[in-house]
């Protein structure tokens, strides 16, 4: 719809930065929101490194994203995840807000997926419109899981099928079907209707708010960077004042040592690891 007839009467090598550029100032003259255009850029770009990958090109073109202001997001704070969780009829919604996987990979989980006994679960497919492939960064990841949702999963254990949850005849979940049920227990826990990617903003938010650290949050979230992750940042505002308080202590005995002889020598580190 925007690629093709922008671009594909050109030979490969005739795209350039010149002709991106007039790519991106005639979407947003159209009314395209900066994201929406990095998105189309982000494809375009995809396509020419496999035409190089390919020998098809010989180097890809230069692509500057256009600057995208951070968006806010809604999340629901804890006395509001525990009505919602209390008024649904349905252990989804739980495990989404306490795992925080994205709606097609908690669609396309298995059992065989889960390890009750070790606590864990290992996300490795997620659902796109029907399609199962790869999580949306294409990697697995591990999330490991909390005594709350262990109880969760071992009371909805069920023979229906390998999914873990499933219709009742054992078929996969499309996403419409989950919408209603959520918006009905939204509803009845009187909250405002929110959409499936609240929950996964709900269960990084509180770990934010918890101290958690970022780089932990990225890990267990999938995503592919750190600055994804950067938006959970202004939540943890206590845990980055109490890291600085650190400072203002006494040194410990350790760091005593280190102030007066500058640094541990070799035999001093390997005595001390003794």
């Amino acid at each position: 719809m925007h690629l093709v007839p922008a671009f594909g009467k050109l030979r490969l090598d005739a795209i350039g930065p010149k002709e991106v550029e007039t790519y991106k100032a005639r979407k947003l003259r159209e009314g395209l929101s900066p994201k929406s255009v990095n998105n189309h850029l982000t494809v375009l770009r995809r396509l020419l490194a496999l035409a190089v990958e390919w020998g098809k090109l010989r180097t890809v073109p230069v692509i500057r994203w256009l600057r995208v202001p951070e968006q806010p997001f809604d999340f629901l704070r804890f006395e509001e995840a525990a009505r919602l969780v209390s008024a649904a009829d349905l252990s989804l919604w739980h495990t989404m807000i306490v795992v925080g996987l994205q709606q097609g990979e908690l669609l396309a989980l298995r059992w065989e997926d889960v390890d009750l006994a070790a606590g864990r679960l290992l996300v490795r497919r997620s659902v796109v419109d029907g399609i199962v492939g790869t999580p949306k960064n294409g990697k697995g990841r591990e999330v490991p899981l909390g005594e709350e949702v262990l109880r969760i999963l071992k009371a909805f254990r069920h023979l229906r099928g390998p999914l873990v949850f499933c219709a009742e005849d054992g078929r996969m979940l499309k996403k419409g079907e989950c919408k209603h049920p959520l918006w009905r227990a939204c509803r009845r826990a009187d909250l405002r209707r929110i959409g499936w990617h609240v929950l996964r903003h709900t269960f990084a938010s509180h770990l934010a708010m918890k101290g958690v650290a970022l780089k932990a949050i990225q890990e267990l979230l999938g995503h592919a960077t750190i600055e994804m992750t950067m938006r959970y940042a202004h939540l943890s505002p206590d845990v980055r004042r109490g890291a600085v308080k650190l400072l203002d202590g006494p040194p410990t005995p350790d760091e005593g040592a280190v102030q007066a002889h500058g640094t541990y020598t070799a035999h001093e580190r390997r005595l001390k690891q003794k």
